[in-house]
């Protein structure tokens, strides 16, 4: 019987190790346990479950030259000695390796077979799309900032000033939970309320990606209220969740609305040279394997920086045509103005979000006016026009580079 098998590539930094005998102990060791003290009779057994080495590429300071020692180590584990869910995945590349000294999990490469059991985002980049009607551009989402503490008629008001600035999407603040000010459906049904008053008057469709949150066991439930009381969006807390947890909402055939993943504690788990997950694994791969339509990173930017080859990393994880899953949209964010625009176009091509908080509430216009600033900024590059010429007519898009200048690199 042939055996299917899920790779693992890892960076792992020694000065002294023998990379060789340390992959070699990551593939018995996380397989079968030991190998060398086994009867013959019980290594034909066991056999189909042993890891195997597939690659140790070692890097090593040239002639005294700064640098770590280092080496490059990919694993192939056997299917057979996991189940088909994302946290066995985990769990067997990178649970007890992950407190093993300086080890990073670098990529992880599942088998056709492991995929096949995760059929991803219901709606990706073209679903999306269609929902909104729109094709020949970028999309551009806001973020409601400032929601703690308001009562539902501010809630209605700061999502109407969003809505009336031509904005496509709409999230709440990952922060905002079930509260007595705006519980949950009375929310939805304020903030749904409000796009369609704003839909009179910009012409234009609205996806409102709610919070879902509430303990792990009561989150379909949750959902399914979300979508009773209007929603037709949610914004889920991936990491503090578990990719387990986005994976059932994905495939449950009741939760028929967009999931936008917000990556709220990747900090702890990606920036790391030395520790931890690389961000296209932690915020592409394993995002779009488990069903999220859109996901959110650290824009290289903004206010909380990813290096750009990282960033392009996650794209590439999102896009790419490697997986059978949809395509998602990669929606880098923080810090970002209409000034950025241009790069965030030039960097991420056409399938990405112009996500912005501050950026559009802190226009001197107000919301609506943010909102418009980005639209313009977004039609300037279309049209193949610098910020500042397009802004001579257009004085909302002329108010935030004043504001905030435009940057080119």
């Amino acid at each position: 019987m042939n055996n299917a098998y899920s790779t693992a590539a890892y960076r792992l930094y020694d000065e002294k190790a023998d990379f060789d005998k340390k992959a070699q102990g990551i593939a018995v060791g996380l397989t079968v346990g030991s190998w060398t003290e086994l009867p013959e009779a019980a290594k034909q057994q066991m056999q189909r479950h042993l890891g195997q080495v597939v690659n140790v590429d070692v890097h090593e300071p040239v002639n005294g030259a700064p640098g770590e020692r280092y080496a490059d180590i990919t694993v192939a584990y056997p299917d057979v000695n996991f189940s088909r869910d994302l946290p066995a995945l985990l769990v067997t590349t990178f649970g007890k390796l992950s407190m093993d000294g300086r080890i990073k999990l670098i990529d992880l490469q599942p088998s056709s077979d492991f995929l096949g059991a995760f059929p991803g985002p219901k709606f990706g980049i073209k679903g999306v799309r269609d929902l909104l009607g729109v094709y020949d551009r970028p999309l551009v989402m806001s973020i409601f900032k400032s929601v703690i503490g308001h009562e539902l008629q501010g809630l209605r008001e700061q999502f109407l000033q969003q809505a009336l600035g031509g904005v496509d999407l709409i999230k709440d603040d990952e922060i905002l939970f079930e509260n007595p000010l705006t519980p949950l459906e009375q929310r939805v049904k304020v903030c749904m309320d409000a796009a369609r008053e704003a839909e009179q008057t910009t012409g234009q469709k609205l996806i409102y990606f709610t919070n879902l949150t509430g303990s792990t066991f009561k989150l379909k439930e949750n959902a399914k209220r979300a979508i009773d009381a209007g929603a037709n969006g949610l914004l889920f807390n991936v990491i503090a969740y578990g990719f387990d947890a986005l994976a059932e909402l994905a495939a449950d055939p009741g939760i028929n609305v967009p999931i936008a993943a917000h990556p709220a504690m990747a900090g702890a788990l990606y920036p790391s040279q030395h520790y931890g997950i690389a961000a296209p694994l932690l915020l592409g791969k394993l995002i779009r394997i488990a069903g999220a339509d859109l996901s959110l990173f650290p824009s290289p930017y903004g206010s909380v920086v990813m290096p750009k080859e990282e960033n392009l990393g996650v794209m590439e994880a999102l896009l790419t045509d490697a997986l059978p899953q949809k395509p998602v949209f990669p929606v880098p964010s923080a810090g970002i103005h209409p000034g950025l625009v241009p790069l965030i176009m030039s960097d991420f091509g056409p399938e990405v979000v112009v996500n912005a908080g501050g950026g559009v509430h802190g226009h001197p216009g107000g919301a609506a006016a943010g909102g418009r600033a980005f639209r313009q900024a977004v039609d300037a590059v279309r049209h193949g026009k610098t910020l500042e010429s397009y802004s001579e007519n257009h004085p909302e898009l002329r108010i935030a580079i004043e504001r905030w200048g435009v940057r080119t690199s």
